[in-house]
């Protein structure tokens, strides 16, 4: 996009394919990585158990390859897919001392909720960070597998930052899902943007 346009929301596109992809693909990767998680738990000392931790490994895989095709591509990606057009701080210290949403919009990525996508982005890097030192120490599975001798004491470090990690995403998970309904209910369709790159204006009466 060209430095100066103004073009009109639903008109233009404005969020690439590639960068629509990689959204959705982060997005089912987490989806899997809760589901398997759970499921493991439901099929306890069963044979699917095992079944679903390699599931839940794999998608772990799944969401690192992702993760990092996304870093990559907001470093050489078009305008709306950089890494910039998701850092406000300016928008972020001017809501917090306001205490309420900007009323401004813009071209892109929602300045005030490009801050819970960068928050979002961290928490993976946690999962997929402690969740590989997991991989080996509870599986003998992954990169790290057959390292140090101590991996599982590391590994009883790490465990519950990965819970904890879990329970960041599980709470980012809900928040996006309310943050989409609250959006859809004043008309803006932002759930739709991720599907046809297009950003709609808002309409109420639609």
């Amino acid at each position: 996009m060209t430095a100066g346009m103004n073009p009109r929301p639903g008109n233009t596109q404005v969020f690439d394919p590639l960068l629509r992809l990689l959204h959705w693909g982060l997005a089912l990767c987490v989806v899997l990585l809760i589901a398997t998680s759970q499921l493991a738990e439901v099929f306890e000392h069963g044979v699917a158990e095992d079944t679903m931790w390699s599931l839940h490994i794999l998608s772990g895989y799944g969401l690192a390859l992702t993760l990092l095709a996304r870093v990559l591509w907001g470093l050489v990606g078009p305008a709306s897919a950089r890494w910039r057009d998701l850092w406000h701080p300016a928008v972020w210290h001017h809501a917090l001392l306001d205490r309420r949403r900007p009323r401004t919009h813009r071209i892109g990525h929602d300045a005030l909720a490009s801050l819970a996508y960068l928050l979002a982005y961290g928490i993976m890097v946690l999962m997929i960070l402690t969740g590989l030192v997991l991989a080996a120490s509870e599986f003998n599975a992954g990169p790290l597998a057959g390292g140090p001798a101590d991996m599982t004491t590391l590994a009883d470090w790490l465990e519950d930052p990965h819970e904890f990690g879990f329970g960041l995403m599980l709470g980012y998970v809900g928040l996006h899902l309310a943050a989409l309904v609250f959006h859809q209910s004043r008309g803006e369709r932002v759930a739709q943007s991720m599907i046809s790159g297009r950003q709609y204006p808002r309409t109420p009466h639609d």
